[in-house]
């Protein structure tokens, strides 16, 4: 896609334990206003670890505060690691602001059992 298409929000998430995309790894996107998270977008990541498609483009890519809750703690259970319950990380709350809906966004996430960072990538 181009800037040209306008906008779009995008994400994957990479095991940093393994080094290998996480994959069917559950995604939802939140799009935060009046103190209220309003869910707008569930997917689930694919054998890259990206989703199929952006999790916003066109219209649906307006200026605000945003949310992506990646779901680390069902993707980590499935790897057969026996960790410990409850989990260090289960659910990972991402919060960010989109300023530019003409630009690409792409928000990853880099994950371990026990830790996890993200950027705004391109």
């Amino acid at each position: 896609m181009s800037d040209q298409c306008g906008g779009w929000l995008s994400t994957h998430v990479l095991d940093t334990a393994t080094g290998l995309p996480a994959t069917s790894l559950k995604v939802e996107l939140y799009r935060l206003a009046d103190g209220d998270a309003h869910l707008i977008a569930t997917t689930e990541t694919n054998a890259d670890g990206r989703t199929d498609a952006p999790l916003l483009t066109g219209d649906d890519m307006v200026a605000g505060n945003y949310q992506l809750v990646f779901h680390a703690g069902d993707y980590l259970r499935r790897q057969g690691l026996g960790l410990a319950e409850p989990l260090f990380l289960d659910q990972v709350p991402i919060r960010f602001g989109i300023a530019e809906p003409s630009k690409h966004y792409h928000v990853p996430l880099l994950l371990s059992p026990f830790s996890y960072s993200t950027y705004r990538g391109s």
